[in-house]
């Protein structure tokens, strides 16, 4: 089996409703996004796919739907208050945890024919969440 992995950074913010933690409050993240794409066969280049692909499709379409938005569940109290402030939000159906967020990475890139294997975020640089066929 080929594999390979693209990189993605991109900025976010998130809360969790319902939670007894640290991210019940509004925060925000740094977060390292991994594509993983896989293969029995390469391609007539000799790739899985071209690391330009990767960014092309889905680093394009993180870059304007989850950069620099908060990413909110769609029961948010908070949410008409930033609506009235214009405040770029992407909405969810459920909590948008770092699980959340790797399955509508992945869905996406499923959704764009890629080969996807997994997706990794990593929240912080000592923890991750991962979504995959694996």
């Amino acid at each position: 089996m080929y594999k390979v992995t693209r990189v993605i950074h991109f900025c976010y913010g998130h809360r969790l409703l319902n939670y007894d933690g640290k991210c019940r409050n509004l925060h925000g993240h740094n977060g390292r996004v991994e594509i993983e794409l896989f293969s029995e066969t390469l391609n007539p280049f000799g790739m899985v796919r071209d690391f330009g692909d990767i960014k092309k499709i889905v680093q394009t379409w993180i870059d304007s739907e989850l950069d620099h938005k908060m990413i909110l569940c769609r029961r948010d109290p908070l949410l008409p208050s930033l609506n009235q402030f214009q405040e770029p939000v992407f909405l969810v159906d459920e909590n948008p945890t770092a699980e959340v967020i790797c399955k509508l990475i992945y869905d996406y890139a499923l959704s764009q024919q890629l080969p996807i294997s997994m997706v990794r975020l990593w929240e912080t640089k000592n923890s991750f969440a991962s979504y995959g066929s694996e």
